[in-house]
């Protein structure tokens, strides 16, 4: 395998592994919102900011690394950040 490759596949799988990192995030999130009265629970702020930042972090390494073009990896948060409103937005209709 050559050099440029190993960097591609290294790449791809970096992009890969983030993006199930943060379908893990999105399914925690939706069952915890479900699971609790209300959106406004501390508990639910604290995993979600706790989790956010824990992936974000990854994310500036994955890009640091070399691993993530950073346009890629600043998508990747946003998409997570615009997923989780939509998800609040359900469950505050939900709670109407």
């Amino acid at each position: 395998m050559a050099s440029s490759d190993v960097t591609v596949h290294l790449n791809q799988k970096a992009l890969r592994l983030l993006q199930d990192d943060a379908g893990k995030i999105e399914k925690l999130i939706a069952i915890q919102m479900e699971n609790l009265a209300t959106r406004k629970c501390p508990l639910y702020e604290e995993v979600l900011d706790t989790q956010m930042y824990g992936f974000s972090r990854a994310v500036d390494f994955a890009v640091r690394a070399g691993l993530v073009d950073e346009q890629a990896g600043k998508q990747l948060v946003s998409e997570l950040e615009r997923n989780l409103a939509l998800l609040y937005e359900a469950l505050a209709r939900k709670e109407e």
